[in-house]
């Protein structure tokens, strides 16, 4: 009733005139992405295309931050590991009928399709950063922000700092710093043992990818990219360095003989369409992997190579490398080339527990694991 006085409200104005002014709301924010780049983007964007490294948005970003998705590279995901994607798509119902915005490797990507979907922000990896500058351009002159990650450089640096560009977009720093955290802590523990255990030895190591079968030589790679990248953080000694031009390509069978590798990895997973593949996954049972993976123990001449002879041929989930929990297949390579220093290391523990908390699908299948039980 007071305050209704004529005098009162003069005073009360009078008053609040001291206050300092309330701060506006920000509308934008400032994000430093895995390249170094600043990104302008809005304080909570709320129509994002995302281009990659789905599951390591999901850990990120939640379930929920798919409801913020207008648009993703659907080939990558759907069409290279559908079994995967269908896990995901249970939980994440969305995911069937998101809009595809193509892919750098067929020649799909448009900046039509983006900007038609109206985006206030598109987040893909530096590969398809590289891939397309023209593409990207004209994203950026219609006034969409690009924030670029890089889990394919495989380097701390670049993982945290898409782990924390990605959280910064998606408002979960907190979940983002945890993970990046996660996996700082985990990589530095394995090649600081790592370090220790091998002394002045580098154990003689192969993999070939396995999406042929036994009768195809796959694909191998040095250490600047994937497997090879893994292999040499470890301090192992690659078969295919020095042998392969690009970031991939087959090694000859006649340089494998020659070698002769302590150890043999192949790359398997759930591809579609490759029923000769090493298979691994949700849905694999170890005695599919083990049936899928023992043709390569009858190779010509490889009965005779000091891997076969003492059971170290070993199939591992291809799309273990590259990702925020390629800590765990790493574990999983040390612990066969150390088994001592790793004794009490338990790598497929650490992918369930990845999953249990950090993901919404549940852990099951094989992902790793050695051709003899």
């Amino acid at each position: 009733m007071a305050a209704s006085h004529p005098m009162a409200r003069r005073a009360l104005l009078a008053a609040a005139a001291l206050l300092p002014a309330a701060p506006a709301l920000a509308t934008t924010r400032t994000i430093t992405d895995a390249l170094g780049r600043e990104v302008v983007a809005k304080a909570r964007p709320e129509r994002v295309v995302v281009m990659f490294n789905y599951e390591e948005f999901t850990a990120i970003a939640g379930t929920e931050g798919w409801s913020r998705v207008v648009g993703m590279n659907r080939v990558v995901w759907e069409g290279w590991r559908p079994a995967i994607f269908g896990r995901y798509r249970a939980v994440i119902p969305a995911l069937a009928s998101l809009p595809d915005v193509g892919n750098t490797d067929e020649g799909t990507f448009s900046a039509e399709k983006v900007i038609s979907l109206r985006p206030d922000l598109l987040m893909m990896p530096a590969w398809a950063w590289t891939a397309a500058e023209t593409v990207r351009n004209q994203i950026a002159a219609a006034g969409i922000p690009i924030l670029v990650f890089d889990y394919n450089a495989q380097t701390v640096e670049r993982h945290t700092a898409s782990t924390l560009a990605i959280g910064a977009a998606m408002g979960t720093p907190g979940r983002a710093a945890e993970l990046a955290e996660r996996y700082r802590r985990n990589i530095g523990t394995i090649l600081d043992t790592a370090e220790r255990a091998r002394g002045g030895t580098a154990p003689r190591v192969h993999l070939e990818l396995g999406q042929g079968g036994a009768g195809v030589i796959g694909n191998s790679y040095p250490a600047r990219t994937m497997w090879g990248r893994i292999f040499a953080m470890l301090g192992a000694r690659n078969l295919a360095e020095g042998r392969i031009p690009g970031n991939y390509g087959p090694v000859a069978a006649e340089a494998v003989l020659a070698d002769d590798p302590q150890f043999l990895f192949i790359g398997a997973s759930s591809w579609a369409n490759r029923p000769r593949a090493v298979r691994t996954g949700y849905d694999v049972t170890a005695e599919q992997t083990r049936a899928s993976l023992a043709p390569y123990a009858e190779r010509p001449g490889w009965a005779g190579l000091t891997a076969i002879r003492n059971g170290e041929l070993h199939a591992m989930e291809h799309g273990l490398c590259r990702t925020l929990f390629d800590d765990t297949a790493t574990l999983y390579i040390a612990r066969r080339l150390w088994p001592g220093a790793f004794a009490a290391a338990d790598p497929v523990a650490a992918l369930a527990e990845y999953h249990a908390r950090y993901l919404p699908v549940p852990f099951s299948g094989t992902w790793m694991l050695p051709w003899r039980g």
